[in-house]
């Protein structure tokens, strides 16, 4: 892959959610050395939480689209973290994404795929990380995904 991150993500016909605000008494992004540890992003579609629990009201094939946004939104919020310039990500180190899931439902790893797909679509190797997919009996604002990112920054 060359070229800028900008460039691709043009090229893929992405455009990057404005970093969303906290919701509670924390904030968006820790730095410390040169990693950035960046708090759980929820899904946002047209200006809504995207709902829903996955294995009910919700297929996991749905649910990778909905991780791909919280994917999006932990990008904008590495861009916001390095002053607006995304060259300065070296690279995701760790994914931890938690699933919004019924009893029963054991795909959150397809689910996650949505956010883990997205950051090597656009970053390419750098974008190859760990991952974590947790099921949840539930999630703030009743949110089908959350997923939060740790990412190595300069």
């Amino acid at each position: 892959m060359s070229g800028t991150v900008e460039e691709r993500l043009a090229e893929l016909g992405i455009t990057l959610p404005d970093a969303p605000a906290p919701a509670a008494n924390y904030v968006p992004f820790v730095r410390s050395g040169n990693l950035l540890h960046v708090s759980g992003q929820v899904p946002i579609r047209d200006g809504a939480f995207v709902t829903g629990k996955l294995g009910d009201t919700m297929e996991a094939e749905e649910g990778a689209g909905v991780a791909r946004l919280c994917a999006l939104s932990l990008l904008a919020q590495v861009k916001r973290a390095c002053d607006g310039d995304l060259e300065r990500l070296v690279r995701v180190v760790k994914l931890v994404g938690f699933v919004n899931s019924a009893p029963d439902f054991g795909d959150q790893p397809k689910v996650i795929n949505g956010a883990s797909d997205l950051m090597v679509e656009v970053l390419g190797e750098k974008g190859r990380h760990a991952r974590s997919a947790v099921g949840a009996g539930a999630l703030p604002f009743g949110v089908a995904v959350e997923v939060e990112g740790v990412f190595e920054i300069r």
